[in-house]
């Protein structure tokens, strides 16, 4: 996207979050209030739309704001700010000093940071009870979190939740799941027109293209939902030849494959989400079970 002012109507806070293009920043994405679908979280760090996850709300690690006094901030004083390499932006960060006091007193430990609570945010909104106790709430209210009363849940919640942001923020990277077969790739015909199921019902088999055949894909893969919808479907749904009825131009997403010059990048990067789905459900599943009055 060509994120300026002149064609984007609304930015929102956004250029606070990424004010340059060589800015760095992480942020939890939410589902918004009136969202109809089920509560979704996910974590970024590229600029994120509106329409992401439903209504989607936006919670960063750091926000920027402006040097206006480029000598004056080089000798900023509060260690909770960083000037830019450029000298242009000053980044703060986005979790408070208050809550990082009051987590260090209620666990009495001086060694948790800022980037250890934004984790354990991050690990905590994927929690089954919470998400299933609150489900209606989450819909008509921006996320509320407790501090839980055992540090070792802290450390749980927060050391799975950077588990949880390194494979989705490195999704591409992750190698295949083991055990999924693929068939055809001898082919070397890797371009895609649409995925499809044998059967409506029947998910382990997917038939990448007219070659290529992917199979053994466990059930439990499709229980990583973001957004309404499996993150597999959802590769399956983006990556396939689209022409908008009106303007007749033609989405072809082929043709990313080559322009990074890696035919068969389609078929790895469904090969990797299947692995990052196994991984999710895994994770989540060592997470503290919570219990809510």
């Amino acid at each position: 996207m060509y994120f300026n002012r002149n064609f984007n109507n609304c930015v929102y806070q956004l250029p606070k979050l990424f004010p340059s293009k060589n800015s760095t920043n992480l942020v939890i994405l939410t589902s918004g209030k009136g969202d109809s679908k089920d509560f979704s979280v996910l974590i970024s760090n590229l600029l994120p739309c509106y329409d992401t996850l439903g209504k989607t709300q936006v919670f960063p690690l750091y926000y920027y704001e402006e040097n206006k006094d480029v000598q004056q901030g080089l000798f900023e004083t509060d260690d909770t700010s960083e000037v830019s390499a450029s000298g242009k932006y000053i980044r703060r960060d986005g979790v408070s000093y208050y809550i990082l006091e009051k987590a260090k007193q209620q666990y009495k430990a001086t060694n948790i940071t800022k980037e250890d609570i934004f984790y354990y945010v991050y690990g905590f909104l994927h929690s089954p009870e919470y998400r299933e106790t609150f489900a209606n709430d989450l819909k008509k209210m921006l996320p509320r979190l407790p501090l839980v009363e055992d540090v070792k849940d802290f450390w749980a919640f927060s050391k799975t939740g950077r588990q949880l942001a390194e494979i989705h923020l490195n999704y591409e990277s992750v190698p295949p799941y083991e055990g999924v077969k693929v068939e055809g790739e001898d082919s070397k015909f890797f371009k895609v027109e649409k995925m499809r199921f044998p059967k409506k019902d029947q998910k382990d088999i997917i038939y990448f293209n007219s070659q290529i055949t992917i199979s053994n894909i466990p059930k439990e893969a499709y229980e990583y939902v973001v957004n309404g919808k499996s993150a597999i479907e959802w590769i399956m749904e983006r990556y396939q030849i689209t022409t908008h009825k009106e303007s007749q131009i033609t989405n072809d997403p082929n043709d990313w494959a080559e322009e990074v010059g890696n035919p068969r990048y389609i078929l790895d990067l469904l090969l990797s989400i299947i692995n990052v789905s196994m991984q999710t459900r895994d994770l989540i599943g060592k997470l503290p079970k919570m219990k809510f009055e």
